[in-house]
């Protein structure tokens, strides 16, 4: 499976970004799809987790309530709704795969190349 990353960019405080996470490859549809951050000089962090029918989703907290996961298998993207956009959101972004549906970034097999996001205040 290989991911593409894209929708990322400067936006200010309080505005919205959809991210989006295309994907090649006949089993992505079996897979779930994580999104993680990464900011500088921190830990890549989980984000969100969507399973692969779709049907489950999960959110950090520091994310909940603004953010929101969605993936369309017809396209073999899943998409990172961004609400509500703070200074600290401010990270490089990127999506990736697991056999399991799972906040543990070393579940995850297959990463995409990440997309900045950047939120001025």
């Amino acid at each position: 499976v290989q991911l593409q990353a894209s929708g990322g960019g400067l936006v200010q405080a309080g505005g919205s970004l959809r991210l989006s996470c295309a994907a090649s490859g006949r089993t992505f549809n079996s897979y779930a799809v994580g999104w993680f951050r990464q900011a500088p000089g921190k830990e890549r962090e989980f984000v969100s987790a969507i399973t692969w029918s779709g049907g489950r989703t999960l959110y950090a907290g520091s994310v909940k309530g603004r953010f929101t996961i969605s993936r369309d298998n017809t396209k073999t993207t899943v998409y990172l709704q961004m609400n509500s956009l703070k200074p600290e959101d401010t990270a490089v972004y990127y999506c990736a795969t697991a056999p399991i549906y799972s906040t543990n970034r070393h579940d995850y097999a297959y990463w995409g190349q990440g997309t900045l996001v950047t939120v001025s205040s």
